[in-house]
């Protein structure tokens, strides 16, 4: 994907965009997003299967007449 070079001129255009100290802040803040955003789709996919389960439990079941 990336070589070695591409990653060493991003690291040092990052440096000089947002200087030493903000980068670490930076990071702090993209990895609590990224936690953020796991943990809101967790919720979601259990907020679905409640749904879900709550609707068959609501919905009578047809009977088959033979």
């Amino acid at each position: 994907m990336f070589g070695h070079w591409e990653i060493i001129a991003i690291v040092l255009v990052a440096l000089l965009l947002f200087g030493g100290k903000r980068i670490p802040e930076l990071a702090r803040g993209l990895g609590k997003s990224v936690t953020n955003f796991k943990a809101g789709l967790k919720e979601d996919q259990v907020d679905e299967t409640e749904t879900t389960a709550q609707q068959e439990k609501e919905t009578p079941q047809k009977e088959e007449v033979s």
